[in-house]
């Protein structure tokens, strides 16, 4: 394989194993235990929609007078959205550094405490600083969970599926989006609750969901991918022993040899500086690729979401109280789009499928804002373009947190998750929220399509950059695309 640059050097080591482990992973069919770790992971991001749903639906309910809390809507579409998503870059970081260097099992649990402790903090806000700094702590939660949880996923699922899981499980986000829409509806109906109380019901009830999840996650293995690297080979191999058994039981039938070993020299860490040379000394286009894909899915987001219920009520006068039935319409799209295309991520393969989403989405994005700048639009048309929009967008933005989770070596892939997601959306989603709430907020429609507009031209340029650099990684074992850095005379690179 050719590379772009030297090698990285491997440091010291705790000693050096032959193991068939990747392999015997990648060789399982589907069975019930696959299941337990996708629902047992994937579950938060329904919570993530959740909450970030339901600050964006009651919006205008916290601005009104009796609401509880002294604050504008655009501090919480603007402000409060910048400081989540600023927590939840800080909390990838912090987090990501931590999974790779301590195990996923462990901070998937203590991320998801994390998150749990802030939202029920939320619930019982009092003044707007109180409300703007345990916004920042849920999302220091949720950005941990990013990094822990992919990095998981793809170490635990057969190569054979892990493109449609991955995105799948990301696409989910959407479902708790259209529980949160639904619930504001409810929640905000004043003929059922007070004006200071349905909100924070909200924030209530995604802890209640929390605790559920968390008692399945329970059950939810380490990555035997970390132990093996990580010095703890024979609790790897007793794990990935115990699973086929179980599933040799559960299909009645022997599994296949795996289809070969790998060699390695174990380590308890490994520093920032390896990091970094890995990242963008062996693999700069990879990391450009990366970079690209999550700016650009940040402001298509940005410039939709975060102020989708302040251009609603302002434009086409709809009721802060009916905004969420609109929103579950494209939280479904959202959802469908990973659904239905994401085994074609499998089979047509990464490059044609990311590329595609990413160009679509933008294009389709382009003519809304065309639409709405004349005045053709409607609240209903409107919510049916986006619905579009998003379908590919949806795919696209799940294709991104894909990529940068299989195309780095084993010991980078927490961090390398954790750098991408805080850069690529510190970009556009801090900056995208302080944006377009301003613009949103004018009430001028040529505003508005700018916003659409930055979105749409951010995702159509991340498209182009991934018709040339996205990796061909579909049904492809990890090692095979990036090979591990302990691999025992590691060639190498492949940079592409």
């Amino acid at each position: 394989m050719a590379s772009d640059s030297s090698p990285v050097p491997v440091p010291a080591t705790t000693g050096t194993i032959t193991t068939a482990v990747p392999a015997r992973l990648d060789r399982l069919p589907w069975s019930r235990w696959h299941w337990m770790i996708v629902i047992g992971l994937g579950t938060v991001w329904i919570l993530d929609g959740l909450e970030v749903t339901i600050v964006g639906n009651v919006a205008g309910r916290l601005a009104e007078e009796g609401s509880g809390l002294d604050i504008t809507a655009a501090q919480v579409t603007g402000v409060a959205a910048a400081l989540y998503v600023a927590g939840a870059c800080s909390g990838a970081l912090f987090f990501g550094w931590l999974t790779d260097r301590y195990g996923r099992k462990r901070l998937f649990m203590v991320t998801l405490v994390v998150y749990l402790g802030a939202t029920a903090m939320t619930a019982l806000s009092f003044e707007s600083w109180w409300f703007f700094l345990f916004r920042f702590l849920t999302g220091f939660g949720i950005g941990g969970e990013y990094a822990a949880i992919n990095s998981a996923i793809d170490e635990l699922i057969p190569s054979l599926y892990r493109g449609r899981v991955d995105l799948i499980i990301n696409g989910s986000y959407w479902l708790g989006a259209i529980g949160g829409a639904l619930l504001s509806v409810v929640m905000l109906d004043t003929d059922l609750f007070p004006e200071n109380l349905g909100w924070r019901l909200s924030f209530a009830l995604g802890v209640v969901l929390g605790l559920v999840v968390l008692l399945v996650r329970r059950h939810v293995p380490e990555s035997p991918r970390w132990q093996f690297i990580h010095g703890r080979s024979e609790e790897a191999e007793e794990l990935v022993t115990s699973v086929e058994h179980r599933i040799e039981q559960e299909k009645g039938e022997r599994l296949p040899p795996p289809a070969g070993e790998i060699t390695v020299h174990q380590r308890k860490s490994i520093g920032f500086g390896l990091i970094a040379r890995t990242v963008f000394g062996r693999y700069p286009r990879r990391a450009f690729l990366g970079l690209s894909l999550f700016i650009g899915q940040a402001f298509l987001y940005n410039a939709i979401t975060f102020g989708f219920g302040t251009i609603l009520t302002t434009f086409f006068d709809v009721p802060t109280g009916s905004t969420g039935y609109y929103f579950a319409v494209i939280a479904a799209g959202n959802f469908l789009g990973p659904l239905l295309l994401g085994k074609l991520f499998d089979t047509l393969g990464r490059r044609i499928m990311i590329s595609s989403t990413y160009l679509l989405s933008g294009v389709l994005l382009f003519g809304t804002a065309w639409l709405f700048d004349r005045g053709s639009l409607t609240a209903t048309t409107m919510t049916a373009c986006w619905c579009v929009v998003l379908f590919f967008a949806s795919a696209g933005a799940s294709s991104a947190y894909l990529t940068v989770s299989e195309v780095f070596p084993m010991e980078t892939r927490a961090m390398a998750i954790a750098f991408f997601y805080a850069l690529g959306t510190a970009a556009g989603g801090i900056s995208g929220p302080l944006i377009f709430a301003d613009l949103t907020e004018s009430g001028v429609v040529g505003d508005t399509a700018l916003a659409f507009r930055i979105g749409a031209a951010l995702m159509c340029a991340a498209g182009i950059v991934a018709v040339f650099l996205a990796v061909k990684a579909e049904r492809r074992s990890l090692e095979d695309i990036a090979e591990p850095l302990s691999v025992a005379q590691a060639a190498p690179a492949d940079s592409r």
